[in-house]
């Protein structure tokens, strides 16, 4: 098995519903996004997948979601964009662009800060709702 790792960012304003602490106020961060993708077998190349695909691929996620008001998004509209919410967001967009069928998205971790991430290791097939 191999696996890919590439690390982003992303900077967004959010609030969490029904916290019951400071957080619950309007707030931000600049997120840093570790994506890992993995494979069982290498391409005619030697590679699993080329990183410039898996950046490409983030790179427009990171798009929907940078310097956006997060909770205004549909999918944080119905689900808090709490770090562990935004992980599962990213992984399950990345997994849906990902058309390669040999590669698969293993985790997506979310840092809201130097100190404090959250990882979604979820199920490939389930899609965004």
């Amino acid at each position: 098995m191999y696996e890919l790792k590439i690390i982003t960012e992303f900077s967004a304003a959010h609030n969490l519903r029904n916290f019951r602490g400071k957080c619950e106020a309007l707030h931000g961060h600049n997120w840093k996004v570790e994506v890992v993708v993995s494979g069982k077998e290498l391409d005619n190349s030697g590679v699993v997948l080329d990183f410039a695909e898996v950046k490409s691929a983030t790179g427009e996620i990171m798009s929907e979601i940078d310097h956006k008001y997060l909770n205004d998004l549909p999918f944080f509209i119905e689900h808090n964009p709490s770090s562990e919410n935004i992980a599962r967001y990213i992984f399950q967009r990345l997994q849906e662009k990902i058309e390669d069928k040999r590669v698969r998205v293993e985790r997506v971790t979310a840092w809201e800060s130097q100190d404090a991430c959250a990882t979604y290791m979820g199920e490939s097939t389930t899609p965004v709702s």
